[in-house]
């Protein structure tokens, strides 16, 4: 019996031991876990896996019957082994079947403040590529953010002057620096004859100017008298650690080197109300991100290698319009269509000529568009040949593409 008695307290004994030891485990496992979420940097991440960051900023309008939509969104692509960027002006009028409610509608008819993500993963299906964080601020904070960086400043073409609104809209041409008040007054302004196009063209431009402005004081912006107010004006889907290190990122990017491409399609009438359709049903948009991730993460090489190139189309068919169609399919991949025209003559074949000299550059062009006849023609003011000299005087454009009979308005059939 005593025996027995003694067994059983041993037994009770190493249980309990047995428990202390799997509490301190856990315990200690805890802890473990607890430091590692704590050091846990997802931007150090990315920055080691060499891969692109993708970044949606959102322009949240004033409530309209009491539902807040986007302004404007933007998607800013930054691959931090090259230091290039590029923006995508994403429309709020894109019309989509749109999977959360299955049928035709404007894509920010999705648009929740309360929950981002839907609209964000409507955007990344959009797009066809991953988005890894969403910043969003409403007119109230952009007002404040741009108070904050001093001023942002961007270039007006031409004067503006609304006196029938209030308050009244009224801006300088040229170079201006826009306070809080006025960054408002000019995301928010539509004239009598302004489109839809024309407006989300100004709001890119401001994107722009704010981007850099934001690179330009990041050094200030991470003052402990100021950080608290800055990061207390964005909302955002990380923590103040991670968005002061991806915004340390973000003032390395070459701003002159920067692409800003808006969404191509057709406005049409649906339902009542305008929706800007995608090209291509929307395929169009998924190959200029592909063609866009390919730049961002070449290597750079030679002095033409990170520019945005020029190029002029001509029509060599019957197809009227058929040049200035495939100008705003150029435009969308990032081109500066510089010229639209005819050629004097019909062309069977579709034709590229290079007159930059930059093999890599014309090549990427002709893939888009599957063409392969590239006709190299450069220019040389120190030629001694009359023909090189007027064509080196008359140059305009890196890149002339004549359009043939065999392009399909995509491509090239057979190229």
């Amino acid at each position: 019996m005593k025996r027995r008695l003694k067994l059983l307290r041993a037994s009770k004994r190493d249980a309990s031991v047995f428990f202390l030891l799997l509490i301190i485990l856990l315990t200690a496992g805890g802890i473990t876990t607890g430091v590692l979420l704590v050091n846990y940097d997802p931007i150090q991440e990315a920055l080691a896996s060499d891969q692109v960051i993708n970044t949606l900023f959102i322009f949240e309008g004033e409530p309209q019957d009491g539902a807040i939509k986007p302004l404007s969104a933007f998607l800013l692509m930054y691959y931090p082994a090259t230091k290039r960027a590029a923006v995508f002006n994403i429309p709020g009028q894109v019309g989509l079947i749109l999977t959360d409610i299955n049928r035709v509608d404007r894509i920010d008819s999705i648009y929740d403040p309360e929950n981002i993500d839907i609209y964000k993963n409507e955007i990344a299906s959009f797009i066809g590529d991953e988005i890894d964080y969403s910043i969003v601020f409403n007119l109230n904070t952009l007002e404040k953010m741009v108070d904050l960086l001093e001023g942002v400043e961007l270039f007006i073409p031409a004067p503006v002057e609304m006196y029938d609104s209030t308050p009244p809209v009224l801006f300088a041409s040229g170079l201006c620096r826009l306070d809080g008040r006025k960054t408002r007054s000019y995301l928010t302004y539509k004239l009598p004859h302004e489109n839809d196009e024309a407006v989300n063209l100004r709001r890119q431009r401001f994107f722009y100017a704010f981007i850099k402005r934001l690179g330009e004081q990041n050094r200030a912006l991470k003052q402990k008298s100021v950080a608290k107010v800055y990061h207390s004006l964005m909302k955002a889907t990380m923590s103040e650690r991670e968005r002061e290190r991806l915004f340390d990122e973000y003032s390395n990017i070459n701003m002159d080197r920067v692409s800003i491409q808006s969404v191509a399609g057709t406005t049409r009438e649906v339902s009542g109300q305008t929706l800007l359709l995608p090209s291509y049903n929307g395929n169009l948009i998924k190959e200029v991100i592909r063609q866009t991730l390919v730049s961002l993460t070449s290597p750079v090489e030679g002095q033409f290698s990170d520019r945005v190139y020029t190029i002029e189309v001509l029509n060599g068919t019957a197809i009227n319009g058929l040049a200035g169609r495939t100008a705003e399919l150029l435009r969308g991949f990032g081109y500066d269509v510089v010229s639209v025209g005819n050629t004097e003559s019909p062309y069977d074949n579709t034709l590229i000529i290079d007159q930059l000299g930059y093999q890599a550059a014309a090549q990427n062009l002709g893939a888009i568009i599957r063409c392969s006849a590239i006709q190299v023609r450069t220019t040389d003011l120190e030629s001694d040949d009359v023909e090189d000299i007027n064509a080196a005087m008359n140059y305009k454009s890196d890149f002339i593409l004549i359009i043939g009979r065999d392009f399909n308005g995509r491509y090239v059939v057979g190229g």
